[in-house]
């Protein structure tokens, strides 16, 4: 017979470790070798029980599911993460993927499919959501961060300079409204919030002389 594959689960809610735990009880090939009702036990557990599977929720006390992840990936890299949290939205599942989980799935997921997802995170495939996958993929088509357009520039180097959106717009022959939006989206390329954040933003990543 094959060795069986370890699972740990990690949320704080007992309720769902309840459930998660039954519905793996009687699956061939998987054994559920500890709970975790937060990230930082999660990550001591996952260590000490020698798993395989982490089953990560995402928001937790203590250490989130970002942090536990972060922390499996450096110093036990070969235990698979699987996250199954209730949250698909880019700022939840962009920095998990990023700190290294294997899938993402959501708690609404047939039973049949976390089995699934579980044996594949073990073999180190990447198994999505389709919601989580179309997360992704639109992420990908966005334009890259900071990458701003000519115009951009040129209102952000009169900004820099001290020019009000009145001036810029007199230089550059166009509507202060105009001045306005490309200012919006020098902030949003830049994750900034106003205009001297920006400048500095902008110097700090070599945009502006």
């Amino acid at each position: 017979m094959t060795t069986p594959i370890r699972l740990l689960i990690a949320d704080d809610h007992p309720i769902v470790r309840d459930g998660l735990r039954a519905a793996f009880t009687a699956e061939p090939g998987i054994e559920v070798a500890g709970e975790a009702a937060n990230g930082a036990e999660a990550v001591r557990l996952a260590t000490a029980l020698g798993v395989d599977v982490v089953l990560m929720d995402l928001r937790m006390p203590e250490m989130d599911g970002v942090q536990a992840i972060r922390r499996l990936r450096a110093e036990r890299p070969e235990i698979r993460v699987l996250v199954l949290t209730t949250y698909d939205t880019d700022a939840d599942v962009l920095p998990a993927i990023e700190a290294g989980a294997t899938g993402y799935l959501l708690k609404d997921a047939p039973t049949a499919e976390l089995l699934r997802a579980v044996r594949a995170s073990h073999r180190g495939e990447t198994v999505l959501s389709p919601s989580v996958a179309g997360v992704l993929v639109g992420q990908v088509r966005k334009p890259a961060r900071g990458a701003l357009s000519p115009r951009e520039l040129e209102v952000l180097r009169l900004v820099a300079g001290g020019a009000t959106n009145r001036e810029a717009a007199a230089r550059l022959f166009i509507s202060e409204a105009s001045i306005k939006t490309h200012l919006l989206h020098v902030y949003a390329k830049l994750d900034v919030r106003d205009r001297a954040s920006a400048v500095a933003e902008a110097y700090r990543r070599g945009l502006l002389p």
